[in-house]
């Protein structure tokens, strides 16, 4: 790979050239194949289309769909030239979408057959240019105008690549521009951290509009001539089983979620379920982990070398078992506003509970230490870093320093090796009644160390820690809701939780009450979950919301 990548059409030219035969993507069943030659002609074709209908550089185009081949092609051939790529998550609601779509002048969209009823009857009439991404067929066209005076030119290196809209888990929504030199120093992060070769296979399960798939899991195999393989249905356990055996991947991007229900409801249930293998751990724990090393490793294709997990943080006691079974994990850590690389550690470089080192040309710091604690603000500085917030100066300027340093948002320490340990997010901070730090993340990581419990969320109510905790499925016949036996039950489960966590965690830690899910948590496009929308004043936002609509009703 080429080291001078200064835009995506660099990144572009280079590959579809110099691996011009060679598979760039494909569904995992077939179908759907492109090389890199064929994938340069049909994004040069489709530029032509947006040419046609009077679409010029620097214009807004959205891609409003599930992963497929022809993401990544709409992607291409949006932003090499010069134009803006506006990605929405498959998950976004139709209100969002609306909202998306107007704040960001979006002149025309590729929408997917079952997205495209997301978009109202205004809108639609409203874009310019809709295009079925399944298909590149027009789904409609500005009163069929064919002006083929849309101006397009080379983008230069600070040129705005993409907007990415996100809500976080803050629930205020804003739209994070990435220039060219952003995607292209994650390239090099990338390549620096963990090389990627043309006989690379890589199996996409994450969003494609989540910069950590966009970058990482797309542009990057892209510009080293690997191939990328697509799912036609969500990854549940039995497709993702049968993709992994069937395209054997060498590279894989995950959150923490898979993995550690991989862990926690498979294999070790099935080491305390067997007599044999709990004999070995308990007398020849090497020879166990062995062999259920080599059954997971097969289990995934048989040929994983890099197996990315970000976007939130990984259990603790997961990672213990992955460095024990020897399965070659690696962990990044990011925003969206650095797209998204900050800081990495390959699978030879992790180290138990740390993010890994800064990434490659990335400046990273810690600002407002905690003496005692050692834990302060993480800030960046660095190629990666987001040219600022669409439309949104106030925003942007409130998350930069005075001094250009990008401020995250996350609490972290670094030990003396330069690795770094995210405790938590500043804005999840609670304040505890002598003025104690606590951070929530780290309580949850002990309930979801509990025996039936999926996840869990803890605020505070009333000055009180309270754990919302989702059992995994079956634990719980809610059938039975409201009956004496149910209620007992449940007490006694709350319990059981509440005494156990608190055996294990600081006096201050303590929590006071524990609530059942019924219904899993809201969760972000990596799974993390929405923290706003448990929040006493969000609930209690939205009911003087509703009250008040009651009234001009």
């Amino acid at each position: 790979m080429e080291y001078n990548f200064s835009t995506l059409a660099d990144i572009f030219d280079y590959s579809t050239a110099t691996f011009s035969k060679r598979t760039v993507s494909d569904f995992v069943d077939g179908g759907k194949r492109y090389t890199y030659h064929s994938f340069r002609e049909e994004c040069n074709r489709i530029s032509g289309v947006l040419t046609t209908f009077g679409i010029h550089s620097s214009d807004k185009i959205a891609i409003l769909s599930e992963n497929h081949p022809n993401w990544a092609v709409a992607f291409f051939a949006i932003t090499t030239s010069g134009r803006i790529a506006v990605p929405m998550l498959p998950g976004v609601s139709p209100n969002e979408v609306e909202n998306i779509l107007q704040h960001s002048d979006s002149k025309a969209v590729f929408v997917s057959r079952k997205q495209y009823l997301k978009i109202s009857p205004e809108t639609i009439q409203r874009l310019r240019l809709i295009i079925d991404i399944e298909t590149f067929e027009l789904i409609r066209a500005e009163d069929k105008k064919y002006t083929c005076d849309g101006r397009t030119q080379r983008p230069d290196p600070m040129n705005i690549a993409a907007i990415i809209y996100t809500s976080g888990t803050t629930g205020s929504a804003k739209g994070v521009m990435l220039s060219h030199r952003n995607f292209c120093a994650n390239v090099l992060e990338a390549w620096t951290a963990h090389k990627v070769y043309k006989k690379d296979v890589f199996l996409s399960i994450l969003p494609l509009a989540h910069t950590y798939e966009m970058s990482i899991g797309m542009i990057y195999p892209f510009s080293c001539g690997a191939s990328v393989y697509y799912l036609q249905k969500p990854p549940t356990p039995s497709v993702l089983t049968d993709a992994l055996l069937k395209i054997r991947p060498t590279t894989m991007l995950s959150v923490p979620l898979i993995i550690e229900k991989v862990v926690n409801n498979r294999v070790k249930p099935t080491i305390a379920a067997s007599k044999f293998l709990t004999y070995l751990q308990n007398h020849f724990p090497f020879l166990l982990y062995w062999l259920v090393g080599a059954k997971i490793k097969k289990m995934f294709g048989g040929r994983m070398r890099f197996f990315g997990i970000g976007g939130s943080k990984l259990d603790v006691e997961v990672e213990r078992f992955l460095r024990k079974i020897r399965f070659p994990y690696a962990i990044g850590y990011g925003l969206t506003e650095t797209a998204p690389l900050i800081c990495d550690a390959a699978p030879k470089k992790t180290h138990l509970g740390s993010t890994g080192t800064a990434s490659y040309g990335i400046s990273v710091r810690l600002a407002d230490v905690n003496p005692d604690s050692g834990i302060g603000e993480l800030q960046v500085k660095g190629p990666n870093v987001m040219l600022g917030y669409y439309k949104d100066y106030n925003r942007t300027k409130s998350v930069m320093t005075d001094d250009g340093w990008l401020r995250t948002g996350d609490m972290a320490s670094v030990d003396r090796k330069n690795r770094y340990y995210i405790h938590g997010r500043s804005g999840n901070v609670i304040i505890g009644s002598s003025g104690e730090n606590i951070y929530p993340e780290e309580i949850e990581s002990v309930i979801n160390k509990i025996d039936n419990v999926n996840e869990s969320l803890v605020i505070s109510r009333s000055g009180q820690l309270v754990a919302l905790v989702q059992l995994i499925d079956g634990v719980i016949d809610w059938d039975l809701e409201g009956e004496d036996r149910f209620i007992e039950t449940m007490e006694k489960r709350k319990k059981e939780i509440k005494d156990a966590v608190n055996a294990k965690v600081s006096r201050f830690l303590n929590i006071k009450d524990v609530e059942f899910m019924r219904e899993p948590f809201n969760k972000t496009a990596t799974m993390k979950i929405r923290r706003f929308m448990y929040q006493e004043n969000y609930k209690n936002d939205i009911k003087q919301s509703n009250i008040n609509k009651s009234k001009r009703k």
